[in-house]
């Protein structure tokens, strides 16, 4: 493939908007009768609602189709280990999995058959060749590769040609070391990350902009990469580009990203549907205004997942790119409806705290969660207090506390222990979450 080309796939990325929705309808009428001939979940759910998936007939039809969201992921894996009966193949034809914590501890399960990872990463490699990497490039990824979604993600970077370096998740002294060694030339981690890994490099004498060769960052798992004067200051700092991606674990990697005009992410519109609605009304809320994003696979077949809840208060816009693609672009994730928190990448719930200090009687079962940022890092702090009964050491305990929440969610945090009736009580929902880090997502 020519290093000079603009697009990875020029006829798809440029083709018409009545060209992609002609693509969509075809692709979902054929996933919705896979689901219901195969997956025990949706056949029952599609059946109680009334709906068959020959009543689909235009991508509004979608509508009359139920929603799902991540607490019935959990409950029907759960009612049917291991893939849960949401899965609409055998497991003799899954190839990989993923998973992220849940409240319950029990990871929720993606699974992939051959083609949906395929079909994963040849997208991954799409959105890669958008952002500028060429197979000249030294692609550093610095995720996590333990059963993190955002892990096989590499191969999109390795199947455009470019010469791959599976850092992982490493201290950033090592990091620095390894990015120094290979002369890389681009890198994939946090925004946060990406901040306090170019100062690191300055404390140890190393100029990012001189010393390193990275000229281009990819960042996703929080906000930052899409607010404009964060993005600034990491490419001061590196002397590099920065290029926002966005994804899930329930489907796949990164379905989102920037290309080298920024103006937005590009959405994997042939992989996923994506609706805008109100959250509280479950109509459609247009182009351009501020709704729950749900999604809908097209060909994913392991475990399709149908109307999708994810959440995350969105917006998005169908006109074309000046880069010349004419798939819709995410314009920013302006908050989410929950109190699930990203730090540092992670998911985590306060349900995830709160099924621990529930469980040990040496704690009240009052928590809260205090988010900040202190050097440029999101730090997680959780007070707890102890039971009236309690006459053990607060020390060891706010270890035990640290540890249990570190296995479950892969999250370090700072634990504070406090005396009984400390925290504020509520009548009705507990305020369980205080976040200082500010607004985030400007636009």
């Amino acid at each position: 493939m020519s290093q000079d080309r603009q697009y990875w796939d020029e006829k798809l990325e440029t083709q018409s908007r009545a060209e992609w929705d002609a693509l969509k309808l075809g692709l979902l009428q054929t996933h919705l009768h896979h689901a219901y001939a195969n997956s025990p979940y949706y056949r029952t759910s599609f059946d109680a609602a009334g709906v068959h998936p020959d009543q689909l007939k235009t991508l509004d039809d979608l509508r009359r189709f139920p929603t799902i969201d991540k607490k019935i992921l959990r409950e029907r894996q759960e009612a049917a280990p291991l893939l849960g009966d949401l899965a609409a193949v055998p497991e003799r034809e899954v190839v990989y999995v993923s998973a992220s914590s849940g409240s319950t501890g029990v990871p929720t399960v993606s699974p992939f058959t051959q083609q949906d990872f395929d079909d994963w990463i040849d997208y991954e490699a799409r959105q890669f060749w958008s952002s500028g990497l060429r197979p000249h490039d030294r692609y550093a990824h610095s995720l996590n590769f333990s059963l993190f979604i955002g892990g096989p993600c590499v191969l999109g970077a390795q199947k455009l040609g470019a010469l791959t370096i599976h850092a992982g998740t490493v201290p950033s002294e090592r990091l620095l070391a390894i990015l120094k060694q290979f002369q890389a030339t681009a890198i994939w981690t946090t925004p946060s990350y990406a901040w306090y890994l170019g100062e690191t490099a300055q404390k140890e004498g190393i100029d990012p902009k001189t010393e390193l060769a990275v000229r281009r960052i990819f960042v996703a798992g929080e906000p930052g990469g899409s607010i404009p004067e964060t993005r600034a200051r990491i490419e001061a700092l590196w002397g590099a580009e920065v290029y926002d991606y966005y994804g899930l674990s329930d489907i796949f990697g990164s379905c989102a990203g920037m290309c080298e005009q920024k103006n937005g992410l590009h959405w994997a519109e042939d992989h996923i549907l994506v609706e805008v609605i109100d959250p509280e009304t479950g109509e459609h809320v247009p182009y351009g205004g501020r709704g729950e994003m749900v999604l809908t696979t097209l060909k994913k077949r392991a475990r399709p997942l149908i109307r999708f809840r994810t959440g995350d208060i969105v917006s998005f816009t169908d006109e074309p790119c000046a880069c010349g693609r004419t798939s819709q672009r995410l314009l920013g994730v302006h908050g989410r409806r929950d109190d699930m928190l990203i730090i540092r990448g992670v998911n985590i719930f306060p349900s995830d705290v709160e099924a621990i200090v529930r469980k040990d009687h040496d704690f009240s079962g009052e928590y809260r969660l205090v988010v900040d940022r202190v050097d440029h890092l999101d730090r997680l702090t959780i007070e707890a207090e102890h039971d009236a009964t309690f006459r053990g050491n607060s020390t060891e305990l706010a270890e035990r506390l640290k540890d249990k929440v570190k296995a479950l969610t892969g999250v370090g945090a700072h634990v504070v222990i406090l005396d009984p009736d400390t925290l504020p009580r509520a009548t009705h929902k507990a305020k369980r979450v205080e976040d200082r880090r500010g607004q985030v997502w400007t636009r």
